[in-house]
Protein backbone atom coordinates (compact mmCIF):
# COMPACT_ATOMS: atom_id res chain seq x y z
CA UNK A 1 0.00 0.00 0.00
CA UNK A 2 1.50 3.60 -0.89
CA UNK A 3 1.56 6.33 1.39
CA UNK A 4 -0.42 8.05 -0.34
CA UNK A 5 -3.46 5.02 0.28
CA UNK A 6 -2.38 4.39 3.57
CA UNK A 7 -3.33 8.06 4.70
CA UNK A 8 -7.03 8.01 3.65
CA UNK A 9 -7.64 5.26 6.24
CA UNK A 10 -7.40 6.18 10.09
CA UNK A 11 -4.81 3.32 10.93
CA UNK A 12 -5.34 1.51 13.82
CA UNK A 13 -3.11 1.02 17.30
CA UNK A 14 0.37 0.79 16.13
CA UNK A 15 1.29 -3.06 15.43
CA UNK A 16 4.48 -4.38 14.09
CA UNK A 17 7.76 -3.43 15.89
CA UNK A 18 9.18 -1.27 13.30
CA UNK A 19 5.85 0.57 13.28
CA UNK A 20 5.97 1.04 16.76
CA UNK A 21 9.66 1.80 16.77
CA UNK A 22 8.75 4.77 14.13
CA UNK A 23 6.36 6.04 16.10
CA UNK A 24 8.04 6.52 19.39
CA UNK A 25 11.26 8.33 17.46
CA UNK A 26 8.68 10.94 15.69
CA UNK A 27 7.36 11.28 19.51
CA UNK A 28 10.72 11.81 20.95
CA UNK A 29 11.54 14.59 18.68
CA UNK A 30 7.98 16.23 18.73
CA UNK A 31 7.90 16.06 22.50
CA UNK A 32 11.05 16.19 24.14
CA UNK A 33 13.73 17.74 21.20
CA UNK A 34 10.27 20.44 20.26
CA UNK A 35 11.04 19.71 16.28
CA UNK A 36 8.07 20.77 14.24
CA UNK A 37 5.80 18.46 12.27
CA UNK A 38 7.28 19.52 9.09
CA UNK A 39 10.65 19.17 10.15
CA UNK A 40 9.83 15.18 11.50
CA UNK A 41 8.00 14.88 8.25
CA UNK A 42 10.67 15.67 6.40
CA UNK A 43 13.57 13.58 8.04
CA UNK A 44 11.01 10.45 8.07
CA UNK A 45 9.68 11.11 4.61
CA UNK A 46 6.17 11.07 5.42
CA UNK A 47 3.32 13.43 4.90
CA UNK A 48 2.52 16.14 8.13
CA UNK A 49 -0.56 14.70 8.14
CA UNK A 50 1.14 10.99 9.14
CA UNK A 51 3.14 12.64 11.44
CA UNK A 52 0.25 14.08 13.42
CA UNK A 53 -1.73 10.71 13.09
CA UNK A 54 1.51 8.89 14.44
CA UNK A 55 1.65 11.58 17.08
CA UNK A 56 -1.94 10.33 17.89
CA UNK A 57 -1.49 6.73 17.74
CA UNK A 58 1.34 7.11 20.32
CA UNK A 59 -0.55 9.19 23.02
CA UNK A 60 -3.61 6.75 22.27
CA UNK A 61 -1.45 3.41 23.15
CA UNK A 62 0.08 4.34 25.56
CA UNK A 63 3.82 4.85 24.41
CA UNK A 64 3.10 8.64 25.52
CA UNK A 65 2.23 9.55 28.82
CA UNK A 66 1.20 13.15 29.01
CA UNK A 67 0.91 14.45 32.97
CA UNK A 68 0.65 17.70 34.30
CA UNK A 69 2.83 18.46 37.64
CA UNK A 70 2.37 21.24 39.76
CA UNK A 71 4.13 21.54 42.88
CA UNK A 72 3.05 19.23 45.53
CA UNK A 73 1.33 21.67 47.62
CA UNK A 74 -1.01 23.60 44.54
CA UNK A 75 -4.55 22.01 43.75
CA UNK A 76 -4.63 22.69 40.14
CA UNK A 77 -8.33 21.37 39.78
CA UNK A 78 -9.60 23.12 42.64
CA UNK A 79 -7.63 26.38 41.92
CA UNK A 80 -9.77 26.19 38.43
CA UNK A 81 -12.92 25.02 39.60
CA UNK A 82 -12.89 27.93 42.52
CA UNK A 83 -11.97 30.21 40.20
CA UNK A 84 -14.60 29.72 37.92
CA UNK A 85 -17.52 29.31 40.58
CA UNK A 86 -16.78 32.79 42.17
CA UNK A 87 -15.79 34.60 39.00
CA UNK A 88 -11.87 35.29 39.94
CA UNK A 89 -8.87 36.45 37.91
CA UNK A 90 -7.00 33.96 39.88
CA UNK A 91 -7.35 31.29 42.60
CA UNK A 92 -4.17 29.37 44.20
CA UNK A 93 -5.01 26.43 46.51
CA UNK A 94 -2.64 25.06 48.74
CA UNK A 95 -3.01 21.33 50.07
CA UNK A 96 -4.36 21.80 53.34
CA UNK A 97 -2.64 20.38 56.51
CA UNK A 98 -3.28 18.82 59.52
CA UNK A 99 -1.09 21.58 61.07
CA UNK A 100 -2.64 24.88 60.72
CA UNK A 101 0.59 26.76 61.30
CA UNK A 102 2.20 24.63 58.43
CA UNK A 103 -1.19 25.23 56.12
CA UNK A 104 -0.84 29.31 57.36
CA UNK A 105 3.40 28.85 56.00
CA UNK A 106 2.02 27.67 52.92
CA UNK A 107 -0.30 30.09 52.22
CA UNK A 108 2.01 32.61 52.94
CA UNK A 109 4.95 30.88 51.01
CA UNK A 110 2.32 30.89 47.65
CA UNK A 111 1.20 34.56 48.43
CA UNK A 112 4.76 35.46 48.20
CA UNK A 113 5.26 33.96 45.14
CA UNK A 114 2.59 34.96 43.59
CA UNK A 115 3.72 38.32 44.36
CA UNK A 116 7.18 38.62 42.84
CA UNK A 117 5.14 37.14 39.62
CA UNK A 118 1.99 39.45 39.04
CA UNK A 119 3.53 42.98 40.47
CA UNK A 120 5.20 44.96 37.77
CA UNK A 121 7.98 47.84 37.79
CA UNK A 122 6.43 51.39 39.07
CA UNK A 123 3.22 49.54 41.08
CA UNK A 124 1.62 51.29 44.36
CA UNK A 125 1.21 47.54 46.57
CA UNK A 126 -0.71 47.70 49.77
CA UNK A 127 -0.25 44.92 52.35
CA UNK A 128 -2.31 44.13 55.40
CA UNK A 129 -1.56 42.21 58.04
CA UNK A 130 -2.64 38.40 59.21
CA UNK A 131 -0.28 35.89 60.23
CA UNK A 132 -0.49 34.04 57.15
CA UNK A 133 0.58 37.68 55.94
CA UNK A 134 3.16 37.89 58.24
CA UNK A 135 4.69 34.68 56.48
CA UNK A 136 4.69 36.33 53.12
CA UNK A 137 6.33 38.81 54.41
CA UNK A 138 9.37 36.53 55.52
CA UNK A 139 9.41 34.73 51.99
CA UNK A 140 9.17 37.22 49.84
CA UNK A 141 12.60 37.05 47.82
CA UNK A 142 12.01 39.58 45.22
CA UNK A 143 10.08 42.06 43.92
CA UNK A 144 10.00 44.72 41.37
CA UNK A 145 10.69 48.29 42.13
CA UNK A 146 7.16 49.27 43.81
CA UNK A 147 5.65 51.67 46.15
CA UNK A 148 4.99 50.00 48.97
CA UNK A 149 1.87 51.28 51.63
CA UNK A 150 -0.16 49.85 54.84
CA UNK A 151 -3.75 49.06 54.71
CA UNK A 152 -4.19 49.72 58.31
CA UNK A 153 -2.98 50.07 61.61
CA UNK A 154 -1.00 47.06 63.81
CA UNK A 155 -3.50 45.18 66.12
CA UNK A 156 -2.12 45.48 69.34
CA UNK A 157 -1.29 42.33 70.45
CA UNK A 158 1.00 41.62 67.92
CA UNK A 159 2.75 45.09 67.80
CA UNK A 160 6.04 43.36 69.27
CA UNK A 161 6.43 41.06 66.02
CA UNK A 162 6.40 44.69 64.14
CA UNK A 163 3.32 43.55 62.44
CA UNK A 164 2.02 45.07 58.95
CA UNK A 165 4.56 47.63 59.45
CA UNK A 166 7.64 44.96 59.21
CA UNK A 167 5.78 43.22 56.11
CA UNK A 168 5.84 46.58 54.81
CA UNK A 169 9.49 47.06 55.43
CA UNK A 170 10.71 44.08 54.25
CA UNK A 171 8.92 43.93 50.67
CA UNK A 172 10.09 47.56 50.09
CA UNK A 173 13.56 47.08 50.74
CA UNK A 174 13.48 44.39 48.95
CA UNK A 175 11.83 46.01 45.70
CA UNK A 176 14.51 49.05 46.46
CA UNK A 177 11.09 51.48 46.36
CA UNK A 178 9.71 53.71 48.94
CA UNK A 179 7.88 52.45 51.84
CA UNK A 180 4.98 54.03 53.91
CA UNK A 181 4.25 52.56 57.00
CA UNK A 182 1.75 53.09 59.94
CA UNK A 183 2.53 53.56 63.33
CA UNK A 184 -0.63 53.55 65.12
CA UNK A 185 -3.19 51.19 66.03
CA UNK A 186 -6.34 49.30 63.94
CA UNK A 187 -8.84 50.20 66.56
CA UNK A 188 -8.63 53.35 68.35
CA UNK A 189 -10.56 53.78 71.76
CA UNK A 190 -12.84 56.54 69.71
CA UNK A 191 -13.74 58.54 66.74
CA UNK A 192 -12.00 61.58 67.76
CA UNK A 193 -8.59 59.59 68.32
CA UNK A 194 -8.56 58.07 65.24
CA UNK A 195 -9.45 61.48 63.57
CA UNK A 196 -6.47 62.93 65.28
CA UNK A 197 -4.24 60.21 63.97
CA UNK A 198 -5.51 59.95 60.51
CA UNK A 199 -4.24 63.84 60.88
CA UNK A 200 -0.54 63.26 61.21
CA UNK A 201 1.76 64.06 57.90
CA UNK A 202 3.32 60.73 58.15
CA UNK A 203 -0.06 58.45 58.38
CA UNK A 204 -1.94 60.77 56.09
CA UNK A 205 0.58 60.41 53.56
CA UNK A 206 0.05 56.68 53.80
CA UNK A 207 -3.90 56.92 53.18
CA UNK A 208 -2.93 59.15 50.32
CA UNK A 209 -1.65 56.43 48.47
CA UNK A 210 -4.55 54.56 48.86
CA UNK A 211 -6.42 56.39 45.83
CA UNK A 212 -3.44 54.99 43.73
CA UNK A 213 -3.26 51.64 44.73
CA UNK A 214 -2.36 49.17 41.81
CA UNK A 215 -2.53 46.26 43.93
CA UNK A 216 -3.77 45.18 47.41
CA UNK A 217 -2.86 42.28 49.70
CA UNK A 218 -5.14 41.45 52.56
CA UNK A 219 -6.81 39.16 54.57
CA UNK A 220 -10.17 38.10 55.46
CA UNK A 221 -11.43 37.21 59.08
CA UNK A 222 -15.20 35.55 60.78
CA UNK A 223 -16.64 37.75 63.21
CA UNK A 224 -16.02 35.70 66.41
CA UNK A 225 -13.39 35.21 68.71
CA UNK A 226 -11.26 32.59 66.79
CA UNK A 227 -11.41 34.05 63.57
CA UNK A 228 -11.20 37.64 63.97
CA UNK A 229 -8.15 39.72 65.49
CA UNK A 230 -10.57 42.98 65.31
CA UNK A 231 -13.75 40.57 66.82
CA UNK A 232 -11.05 40.26 69.65
CA UNK A 233 -9.80 43.75 70.10
CA UNK A 234 -13.50 45.46 70.99
CA UNK A 235 -15.75 44.93 74.11
CA UNK A 236 -18.32 42.06 74.46
CA UNK A 237 -21.14 44.70 74.02
CA UNK A 238 -19.78 45.75 70.77
CA UNK A 239 -19.36 42.52 69.25
CA UNK A 240 -23.01 42.08 69.89
CA UNK A 241 -23.85 45.41 68.53
CA UNK A 242 -22.30 44.16 65.31
CA UNK A 243 -23.32 40.90 65.36
CA UNK A 244 -27.02 41.98 65.82
CA UNK A 245 -26.64 43.99 62.22
CA UNK A 246 -25.39 40.72 60.75
CA UNK A 247 -21.53 41.19 60.47
CA UNK A 248 -19.84 37.86 59.27
CA UNK A 249 -16.80 38.75 57.98
CA UNK A 250 -14.20 41.45 58.05
CA UNK A 251 -11.41 43.29 55.55
CA UNK A 252 -9.01 45.47 56.93
CA UNK A 253 -10.99 46.09 59.73
CA UNK A 254 -14.08 46.98 57.57
CA UNK A 255 -17.63 44.49 58.31
CA UNK A 256 -19.43 42.95 55.99
CA UNK A 257 -22.33 40.87 56.26
CA UNK A 258 -23.36 37.10 54.69
CA UNK A 259 -24.34 38.81 51.13
CA UNK A 260 -21.07 40.69 50.86
CA UNK A 261 -22.58 44.08 51.92
CA UNK A 262 -20.65 46.21 53.93
CA UNK A 263 -21.97 46.69 57.90
CA UNK A 264 -21.73 50.07 58.94
CA UNK A 265 -21.93 49.96 62.85
CA UNK A 266 -20.09 52.03 65.64
CA UNK A 267 -16.51 50.79 65.21
CA UNK A 268 -15.70 52.26 61.69
CA UNK A 269 -15.46 55.23 62.70
CA UNK A 270 -12.43 53.84 65.32
CA UNK A 271 -10.92 51.75 62.41
CA UNK A 272 -7.37 53.18 61.02
CA UNK A 273 -7.69 51.53 57.68
CA UNK A 274 -8.72 51.74 54.11
CA UNK A 275 -11.74 52.79 53.59
CA UNK A 276 -14.25 50.17 51.61
CA UNK A 277 -14.97 51.89 48.64
CA UNK A 278 -10.35 53.12 48.05
CA UNK A 279 -10.48 49.35 48.13
CA UNK A 280 -13.28 48.35 45.81
CA UNK A 281 -11.58 50.59 43.30
CA UNK A 282 -7.82 48.89 43.54
CA UNK A 283 -7.44 47.10 40.08
CA UNK A 284 -6.40 43.81 41.85
CA UNK A 285 -6.92 42.78 45.15
CA UNK A 286 -5.28 39.41 46.24
CA UNK A 287 -7.07 37.80 49.32
CA UNK A 288 -4.79 35.68 51.24
CA UNK A 289 -6.97 33.44 54.26
CA UNK A 290 -7.20 30.03 55.30
CA UNK A 291 -6.45 27.45 57.53
CA UNK A 292 -9.29 27.83 59.64
CA UNK A 293 -12.54 26.07 60.27
CA UNK A 294 -15.64 26.26 58.34
CA UNK A 295 -16.94 29.23 60.25
CA UNK A 296 -13.96 31.34 58.55
CA UNK A 297 -14.30 29.49 55.06
CA UNK A 298 -17.90 30.78 55.12
CA UNK A 299 -17.06 34.43 56.10
CA UNK A 300 -14.45 33.96 53.23
CA UNK A 301 -17.06 33.15 50.90
CA UNK A 302 -19.32 36.30 52.35
CA UNK A 303 -15.88 38.63 51.53
CA UNK A 304 -16.16 37.19 47.87
CA UNK A 305 -19.36 38.21 47.39
CA UNK A 306 -18.61 41.74 48.10
CA UNK A 307 -16.80 41.68 44.88
CA UNK A 308 -13.09 43.49 46.30
CA UNK A 309 -11.31 40.45 45.89
CA UNK A 310 -10.11 39.93 42.40
CA UNK A 311 -7.26 37.02 43.40
CA UNK A 312 -7.87 34.54 46.78
CA UNK A 313 -5.10 32.34 47.52
CA UNK A 314 -6.35 29.73 50.33
CA UNK A 315 -5.94 25.97 51.32
CA UNK A 316 -7.86 22.60 50.02
CA UNK A 317 -10.24 22.51 52.75
CA UNK A 318 -11.54 26.26 52.64
CA UNK A 319 -12.30 25.72 49.03
CA UNK A 320 -13.96 22.37 49.42
CA UNK A 321 -16.26 24.62 51.89
CA UNK A 322 -16.49 27.45 49.42
CA UNK A 323 -17.81 25.41 46.39
CA UNK A 324 -19.93 23.26 48.82
CA UNK A 325 -21.74 26.36 50.02
CA UNK A 326 -22.57 28.01 46.48
CA UNK A 327 -23.97 23.96 45.83
CA UNK A 328 -26.09 24.35 48.50
CA UNK A 329 -27.65 27.96 47.66
CA UNK A 330 -28.09 26.35 44.18
CA UNK A 331 -30.46 23.54 45.70
CA UNK A 332 -34.54 24.47 45.20
CA UNK A 333 -34.59 24.91 49.24
CA UNK A 334 -32.18 27.02 49.14
CA UNK A 335 -34.27 29.02 46.64
CA UNK A 336 -37.37 28.83 48.37
CA UNK A 337 -35.71 30.22 51.47
CA UNK A 338 -34.50 33.46 49.22
CA UNK A 339 -38.07 33.66 47.52
CA UNK A 340 -37.31 32.66 44.38
CA UNK A 341 -36.42 29.20 41.78
CA UNK A 342 -33.15 27.73 41.77
CA UNK A 343 -32.24 29.72 38.61
CA UNK A 344 -32.62 32.56 41.34
CA UNK A 345 -35.51 34.34 39.42
CA UNK A 346 -38.75 35.23 41.40
CA UNK A 347 -40.88 32.19 42.58
CA UNK A 348 -44.12 32.07 40.63
CA UNK A 349 -47.30 33.44 42.64
CA UNK A 350 -49.95 30.58 43.43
Amino acid sequence: MSEQQGETQTPASPGGPAELVRIAAIARRFYLEGRSKVEIAEEFGLSRFKVARDLEAARSSGIVHIEIRLPARLDAELSERLREAYGLRRAIVVAASEDPVQTRSDLGAAAADLLAEIVRPGEVLGLAWSRALQVMGAKLTRLPRCTTVQLNGVLSEYAESGGSVETVRRAAALSGGPAHPIYAPLILPDAATAATLRADPGIAAAFALHDRLTTAVVAIGGWDERNSTVYQALDPASRERCAELGVRAEISGRLFDAEGNPVGCEVDDRVLGIAVDRLRAVPEVVAVAGAGDEAKARAIGAALRSGIPSTLVTDGSTARVLLDELAEQDTPEAAEDRGGDADGSPAAEP
